[in-house]
């Protein structure tokens, strides 16, 4: 049988915006996962963003994040662009404010398509596009005492 996009799950869903949220509680991949479940899609691609213990060649020990509070509305923005752009079927985002330590899950993003290609080419844009638009913000410190405020994500 030919590929066909006549059918209904080949299209976008009506409302694929599952879950948007900033927590300052430990994210859950289940959470998000679960969030993006769709029978029509053929290809979900997660991308889970961690505290690593260095940046630009300094030991990190630990950083916090802070948003404004227009962070939450901005992520949703965001995630309507990669709806209007891709026939995606759930999509999920979710980001952690607060102290973090090495190894704790800072973001996590989610995106379910009909096929594997749009669902890691919607995911790709989903956190390329809340890295630099969202405003959230990181403050790291370092092993040798200093400290660095880092712009958006």
């Amino acid at each position: 049988m030919a590929p066909t996009n006549d059918h209904p799950g080949e299209q976008a869903a009506q409302n694929p915006i599952k879950l948007i949220a900033i927590h300052d509680t430990p994210l859950s991949l289940d959470e998000v996962f679960r969030a993006v479940g769709d029978d029509a899609a053929g290809g979900t691609a997660l991308f889970v963003g961690t505290v690593r213990n260095h940046d630009g060649g300094a030991d990190v020990d630990k950083l916090g994040y802070s948003c404004h509070p227009s962070a939450e509305a901005e992520m949703r923005r965001v995630a309507e662009k990669v709806v209007a752009e891709f026939p995606v079927r759930a999509l999920a985002a979710v980001h952690r404010v607060g102290d973090l330590g090495v190894g704790d899950l800072a973001v996590v993003v989610a995106v379910s398509c009909p096929h594997r290609g749009e669902a890691f080419e919607a995911c790709r844009k989903l956190i390329d596009d809340l890295k630099h638009e969202v405003p959230i913000w990181k403050h790291q410190t370092f092993s040798d005492g200093t400290e660095e405020w880092v712009g958006a994500c």
